[in-house]
């Protein structure tokens, strides 16, 4: 084989763009999925080509829905020949704190489709050419404690969604051990705001009494940890759902504000 190929979605902004610069860093050839941000998309496509002498593109589609789902990989195999591969950082997230009853129809298929059935559509897509290759790599994204199916206050529809994820990441890991594929898991911590695309150099110029690690995490922690993961080295890890989150227990600190009123910020950027 020759430069593997990486399909991120959601990845213009936020943890996904700074995971696709540090493969983009390792070697690997880029897809950039988006749903609606197309500038930054094009931008990103552009400056990793240029810094990194890698091949990107960017594959406009809403990954919630199945046919949208077909068009990227479609589209991405025609130019790369292939997905060796999948992160799925995309998550579709409702910002508005409601009841499970407060949730509208639309509302929670949403949140289903955008957070399982996308990673179901996308992996059922891209299982060919990696078992063709004898190899391959996908990596979802979770929350903190996910694999205890813990209760999230306001939050059902996502914390039902992401909670199904991880029993599927560990089922296509044991499926797909044979064809030399591995699903791993990744939870991140209270990665907010502008340190989704920072640096960890950035962020240990700072403190936070809230983490014990004494400093906010970034976008950098993530990406880096994906980096490993799907590295030729990682072949023994698999069905792992790992936390990055500093050491904070950051669905306990959640769950304690009882109030659906509370400032408090997304973990994960939809697209």
């Amino acid at each position: 084989m020759g430069r593997k190929t990486a399909l991120i979605t959601g990845g213009s902004r936020g943890i996904g763009k700074r995971t696709a610069v540090q493969l983009a860093e390792s070697g690997f050839n880029v897809v950039i999925n988006y749903r609606s941000s197309r500038p930054e998309a094009e931008s990103l496509v552009n400056e990793l080509s240029e810094t990194f002498a890698i091949q990107a593109i960017c594959v406009q589609g809403d990954i919630s829905k199945k046919e949208d789902c077909e068009k990227l990989i479609e589209e991405s195999s025609k130019y790369f020949d292939g997905i060796d591969v999948m992160i799925h950082n995309a998550g579709p997230y409702v910002a508005p704190r409601k009841t499970m009853d407060e949730y509208t129809w639309d509302e929670w298929g949403y949140m289903i489709n955008g957070n399982l059935n996308s990673v179901f559509y996308l992996t059922k897509l891209t299982l060919p050419y990696m078992r063709t290759n004898k190899w391959g790599r996908i990596v979802t994204f979770g929350f903190d404690r996910v694999e205890t199916a813990p209760g999230w206050i306001y939050r059902s529809a996502f914390a039902a969604a992401k909670t199904g994820l991880a029993s599927f990441t560990r089922t296509i890991s044991m499926e797909e051990a044979k064809n030399g594929i591995t699903a791993n898991m990744i939870c991140p911590g209270d990665v907010a705001g502008r340190w989704k695309e920072e640096t960890i150099a950035e962020a240990k110029r700072e403190s936070s009494s809230f983490i014990p690690v004494g400093r906010p995490g970034t976008g950098e922690d993530v990406a880096r940890v994906v980096s490993f993961l799907v590295s030729e080295n990682a072949d023994f890890i698999t069905g792992s759902i790992i936390p990055v989150t500093g050491g904070q227990d950051v669905l306990g600190k959640i769950n304690h504000v009882l109030t659906p009123t509370a400032n408090l910020t997304s973990k994960q950027e939809g697209f």
